[in-house]
């Protein structure tokens, strides 16, 4: 039975399974990204959360998919755009589904931890979820607020106010 963040794994855009138990004890922003969407530029303000929070004991985690029809081409093309034009250097996984009987179980569970608006489902590109360092959902945001918004909060878990 599936109890946390940390009981999943999912494959590197570079191709290796990682076990999420790697960030045990540190807060997560977990979004499923893309390159061709009206949320793209959040890219940015994700890699500014990781730059200014990753010292702390915070990592984001970008999940791409093309369920939407906003990520085309292969996984290296997603990694050449993020790290290209938006200097992303947070772990990038391998293109996934996060909706439907495909939708890798991370997403899932996670969907199953905390619904939104749609219920269960991933409603769109840039959805995010912040994990705690035991592995629980904490929160789910919509796709359209931007990550700044989220700083606050993450300064907050991480005993930085």
């Amino acid at each position: 039975m599936t109890t946390s963040f940390h009981d999943f794994r999912a494959t590197t855009v570079d191709g290796e399974l990682q076990e999420m138990s790697r960030y045990r004890g540190r807060l997560v922003l977990v979004t499923n990204i893309a390159t061709q969407c009206t949320f793209t530029p959040q890219l940015r303000g994700l890699q500014a959360l990781q730059d200014q929070y990753g010292e702390h004991g915070f990592t984001v985690l970008g999940f791409p998919s093309d369920q939407f029809h906003q990520d085309p081409g292969t996984d290296q093309d997603t990694h050449d755009v993020c790290t290209s034009t938006y200097d992303v250097t947070f772990p990038l996984f391998s293109k996934i589904d996060v909706n439907g009987p495909l939708a890798h179980p991370l997403w899932q569970w996670m969907c199953a931890q905390k619904g939104g608006v749609m219920g269960g489902r991933i409603a769109w590109n840039f959805t995010k979820f912040l994990i705690d360092g035991d592995g629980q959902v904490l929160r789910r945001y919509a796709p359209p607020v931007p990550p700044v918004r989220i700083a606050r909060r993450i300064e907050t878990d991480l005993g930085l106010r």
